[in-house]
């Protein structure tokens, strides 16, 4: 794991020198809201001696050291841009960029009325069971989960499975945009037990703007390929705007195992 946190070529003296590889992290590079395994952070440390490479996630910044750092190892040294957030916090070789927020974007009064709705909703939901936290409050958005992101390992699995017979969180989404249709905002799903709501244009390609602008730097590299990986690549997933983008090359993953082969047969680790 320590290899992973260790030196590596510059961006601009990279052998492939004009790609980055960008990942997901649930159900990507990590099994949903669980650690990433040894295997993964040693093939992602061989494939940054090759190319750029980045995260991008919904969730924030604490929940992505969590699932991909260590006690001893910041997130933020194991890859060369990490996007929490879907980007709204971003890093750049450890180094914080520009951020933005939900909460000034859509402004007090608005934002009481979404939530008002949302909890009463939730309230008269008939699920087999309810935890806690059913709204997370992010800088970049909100994350609304039906049975509260309090449940458990095995809560959170047996919900996900009563969602897909159900449809609970498509059907929820459909009502929000029907009521909420004039904010501007997006509703994103994602992950075993919630989804995000965000801006429109905050989805996953926001992070793009940072990797176009790496070309501005002091010898700036231009990223003329651009892959990506992520298992909610369907439309309403909340990697389906960034894979289906026309300056990415997506490529639609069902596990971690599924993505190390991916990449291992793209650049021959």
């Amino acid at each position: 794991m320590a290899e992973a946190a260790g030196l590596f070529p510059p961006l601009s003296q990279r052998p492939v020198k004009n790609t980055i590889c960008l990942f997901d992290v649930d159900g990507t590079l990590t099994p949903a809201r669980r650690p990433v395994s040894p295997e993964i952070l040693t093939l992602l440390s061989a494939l940054r001696h090759k190319v750029a490479i980045g995260f991008v996630g919904g969730s924030d910044l604490v929940k992505q050291q969590e699932q991909l750092g260590t006690a001893s190892i910041p997130v933020t040294s194991l890859f060369d841009f990490c996007f929490a957030e879907n980007g709204l916090t971003a890093y750049r070789l450890g180094v914080p960029l520009a951020n933005n927020s939900f909460i000034k974007w859509i402004g007090e009064d608005k934002y009481k009325q979404l939530v008002r709705f949302i909890l009463h909703y939730i309230a008269d939901l008939d699920l087999p069971v309810k935890r806690g936290t059913f709204i997370e409050f992010r800088n970049g958005m909100i994350n609304v989960s039906p049975i509260g992101r309090n449940a458990s390992t095995e809560e959170r699995g047996e919900y996900e499975r009563f969602d897909k017979e159900t449809g609970i969180r498509k059907k929820f989404v459909e009502v929000l945009r029907e009521k909420f249709g004039d904010l501007g905002l997006t509703f994103s799903i994602g992950g075993q037990i919630s989804f995000d709501v965000f801006p429109k244009g905050w989805d996953k390609t926001y992070c793009l703007q940072h990797v176009e602008a790496e070309a501005k730097q002091p010898s700036g590299v231009t990223y003329s390929t651009i892959h990506f990986f992520g298992d909610k690549t369907y439309e309403g997933g909340n990697d389906y705007e960034i894979f289906e983008d026309p300056r990415t090359i997506g490529h639609s993953v069902t596990s971690p195992e599924d993505t190390a082969r991916e990449v291992k047969a793209l650049f021959g680790l």
